[in-house]
């Protein structure tokens, strides 16, 4: 699966058939939307992902899931978010991680120079979907394994921001501070007016932080529970934020 990580507004035509994915709040979805987009309901999936019973490795309720969005394997899954880029990339993570064609838009809903797509472009929602766990881009990895990896000297980007990085700011966490060896990109360095930065300021913040294209890193945040990112860095890095924060 070789879809770009972030497609920008003016390329969705290239990526039609589309299925429109918001990820903002009910009073802001029912206020105004893109057309024919579906809102994923993403405290339910946040929910879902931490609980035992419903965690990434529920294949069949993740896949039933997906299919209530309409999806299939054919169209382009486009998710967007208030322009934040953090609540469409936990959205992104999952469906890429079942097999899905999924991009975000970059700067989400206020990137859109208009709701009115062309509904030409939109998919009939068939929501044949058939989920592949662990093909996607960037996968899993569990406490257990980073453990045992830590004394290898495996790469880990820490996307917090700088006080929780530093443990002046524990959130709900009993203590503070970062694991060993992580390195540190706030999530918010990568992007300049809820958008993305340009790929070569990307690559330059990603050196500056010690990493290479091709290193194969784990991406966190600060969510409870929340899975880690496995993923080789491309020429062209994906949003590095972390699945799930609390």
């Amino acid at each position: 699966m070789n879809t770009a990580s972030v497609i920008e507004p003016d390329a969705l035509a290239a990526g039609r058939p589309l299925r429109l994915l918001d990820v903002r709040d009910v009073p802001a979805f029912d206020a105004a939307h893109a057309t024919k987009a579906i809102r994923v309901p993403i405290e339910e999936w946040e929910a879902a992902a931490k609980a035992d019973t419903t965690g990434l490795d529920n294949v069949a309720y993740w896949e039933q899931a997906i299919r209530q969005l309409g999806i299939d394997d054919h169209a382009l899954a486009v998710v967007y978010d208030d322009g934040r880029m953090t609540e469409a990339a936990r959205v992104w993570f999952i469906l890429q991680y079942f097999g899905v064609r999924a991009t975000i838009l970059n700067g989400g809903w206020p990137a859109l120079s208009s709701p009115d797509i062309p509904a030409e472009w939109i998919a009939s929602g068939s929501a044949a979907f058939h989920a592949s766990p662990d093909s996607g881009r960037v996968g899993l990895t569990d406490r257990v394994t980073l453990q045992s990896e830590l004394e290898d000297g495996i790469d880990i980007l820490d996307a917090r921001t700088v006080a929780e990085f530093r443990g002046e700011d524990l959130r709900r966490n009993k203590r503070g501070g970062h694991i060993p060896g992580a390195r540190h990109l706030p999530h918010g360095a990568l992007l300049i007016q809820n958008r993305l930065r340009h790929s070569d300021e990307l690559r330059q913040l990603l050196a500056e932080a010690g990493f290479q294209s091709g290193d194969d890193i784990i991406t966190h945040c600060d969510g409870e529970d929340a899975p880690r990112w496995r993923q080789r860095l491309p020429f062209m890095p994906v949003t590095t934020t972390c699945a799930f924060t609390t």
